[in-house]
């Protein structure tokens, strides 16, 4: 199947509910997008491909009038378009199955083949069990994938028969299995049993509170880069700032989760994105679809911010560091361009780390990040 020929399992974008006709729309990015409005858009040119998913039966909720996936593209296809070198297509959403099944089912068919033809796909849904079908995707490539997942929940509840509340058993339980390794940004403690994390860090799995992300933000950057799939729950943000989220008061600001998606798009490695759990009926003044257009900005931003950066083997685009901590030789490489860093394993390879790492390195102490990194090799 080519990428033209997945159109069985999609529906067109309707112009008048979308796309603005304002007298400078050609300055604004819904000018510049292609989109499947009568034929299937050329997606060749496109870094990322917008694809939606309405489809909310696994949070229990049958049926949905509105697209949510529709009122987040009318507010970012809206936004001024800053970034030339980042190209876009939208083809459209996945059709409603007569049964969820049916919807997952093709949803992971769409993802797959835009992978399989090398492109970055940007999803809106639906609940956030779909992240279940944003997975299969890789799995049923035999491709092994790191996850980052933001939620102010763990969904790991195997006593709930909704499946926006237990996925990750299945995503991270089934054989075989493709997850390399699991990351889980943003969750507040109050609604986490605190078992479930101590199951997740023998797993070897890293779980960040949300009040440690708030505080050390930019050691979230190498997490990402090292990920090429990204998750989103929109209870991960604070009601102030997404009041389509009812569960908490707390979570990340609007600015925070926006660094996040900068992070994110300046990544190499991160090839889909997934973003969750948006329903427009508690939706004040639409708040919550522009924060997501907010953070679909910014994800462009770091993704031309990214195309900047050179390659490890320029060696001449790095400072390089060689550090020894507990009688560990190890080098450290700093872009010239991004300000980046990356440190070296014993097996040679480098990973994305933090300034904060090289500091405690030189310090003889052991980075976290580093020692995790050994006990998953």
């Amino acid at each position: 199947m080519d990428i033209a020929g997945i159109t069985d399992f999609l529906t067109p974008l309707k112009v008048e509910d979308i796309f603005s006709d304002d007298k400078n729309a050609y300055r604004r990015i819904g000018h510049t997008v292609s989109a499947y409005i009568r034929d299937f858009p050329d997606t060749d040119e496109a870094h990322y491909v917008i694809v939606g998913c309405n489809e909310f039966r696994g949070s229990g909720i049958p049926a949905v009038s509105v697209s949510a996936p529709d009122v987040i593209r009318k507010h970012f296809y809206s936004l001024y378009k800053w970034h030339d070198d980042v190209r876009l297509a939208d083809i459209g959403n996945i059709k409603t199955g007569s049964a969820y099944a049916d919807t997952c089912a093709a949803l992971k068919t769409v993802l797959r083949e835009l992978m399989e033809n090398g492109k970055r796909v940007i999803l809106l849904g639906g609940s956030h069990d779909l992240t279940l079908s944003q997975y299969q995707a890789y799995a049923e490539q035999n491709k092994g994938v790191e996850v980052v997942c933001i939620d102010a929940l763990i969904d790991l509840n195997p006593q709930s028969g909704l499946p926006h509340e237990n996925f990750l058993m299945d995503m991270l339980t089934t054989m075989p299995n493709y997850v390399r390794h699991y990351n889980h940004i943003g969750f507040q403690s109050f609604y986490v049993h605190p078992d479930m994390l101590e199951t997740l860090d023998k797993l070897r799995f890293d779980c960040f509170r949300v009040g440690h992300v708030k505080e050390n933000l930019d050691e979230m950057e190498p997490v990402l880069r090292n990920s090429q799939m990204l998750s989103i729950d929109i209870s991960a943000l604070a009601f102030a700032f997404a009041p389509a989220n009812t569960l908490s008061p707390n979570g990340f600001s609007g600015e925070e989760i926006c660094e996040l998606m900068r992070y994110a798009g300046m990544s190499h490695l991160m090839n889909s994105i997934g973003i969750y759990g948006y329903q427009t009926d508690n939706d004040y003044h639409e708040m919550t679809a522009k924060q997501i257009a907010h953070m679909l900005w910014y994800l462009c931003d770091g993704f031309s911010r990214g195309r900047r950066e050179s390659s490890l083997d320029e060696k001449e685009s790095f400072n390089e560091f060689h550090t020894f901590f507990a009688e560990v030789e190890t080098t450290f490489l700093q872009s010239k361009k991004t300000g980046r860093w990356w440190m070296q394993l014993p097996d040679k390879r480098f990973i994305a780390c933090s300034y904060k790492d090289y500091l405690l390195a030189s310090s003889n102490e052991i980075p976290e990040r580093w020692l995790r990194a050994q006990e998953r090799s």
